[in-house]
């Protein structure tokens, strides 16, 4: 299947939610369908990507929130420029673990205002055509983190990631999608299809 333009899709969601699993599974169906897709995620293995994996593990230790939100721009950017814009250009399609409207959520939480944030990013991002939100309760998502890592990062406190789902469940957005991830993979994963299909639909017409 050939695509008349490139496009990008976005899952969102708390750690545990079930996004990183359904990447991978689009992944596979879309090289099913013979459509080129790369598959990435933020923060990403780049210079900036690494500095805010090792605060995610060791903590903050003084960084600020305005700093930390920085690294995420600047580790952003260069997502955009050395792999998303040139993989839509190739008509590619782009499945992304991770985007700016986790940014926005996650630095919202710490006091930084959200739609301030997915404003500047919008002024260098290119927009997904849907960004699909994962919600599955914070408990399960708590629990499937502690059963499959040895160490929990510090933005995974439950206090905080109820901020952090509250200000995901605020944003308005045509693009957006809501995915009840608290159900079985396969109607996870078929409703994620519909909504793809949908979208080639009205992108190829």
């Amino acid at each position: 299947m050939k695509l008349k333009r490139g496009y990008l899709f976005v899952l969102e969601g708390i750690d545990g939610s079930g996004k990183s699993t359904h990447c991978k599974m689009l992944e596979n169906w879309f090289a099913e369908q013979g459509i080129t897709v790369l598959r990435l995620r933020e923060p990403t293995d780049g210079f900036w990507g690494k500095k805010i994996r090792v605060l995610l593990t060791e903590g903050r230790k003084g960084v600020s929130r305005e700093e930390e939100l920085e690294w995420f721009i600047n580790d952003r950017r260069e997502d955009v420029e050395l792999n998303i814009l040139p993989a839509l250009k190739e008509k590619k399609v782009v499945v992304l673990d991770r985007y700016y409207f986790s940014t926005a959520a996650y630095q919202g939480a710490l006091g930084l205002d959200p739609q301030r944030i997915i404003i500047d990013n919008e002024s260098f991002a290119p927009k997904p055509d849907r960004a699909f939100f994962f919600k599955t309760p914070i408990e399960e998502c708590l629990r499937r983190i502690h059963s499959t890592r040895n160490a929990v990062s510090s933005f995974e406190k439950k206090d905080y990631l109820e901020k952090v789902q509250s200000l995901l469940d605020s944003f308005d957005d045509p693009i957006i999608r809501s995915i009840d991830s608290f159900r079985d993979r396969e109607e996870v994963h078929h409703q994620l299809i519909n909504e793809i299909r949908e979208c080639f639909n009205e992108g190829e017409s």
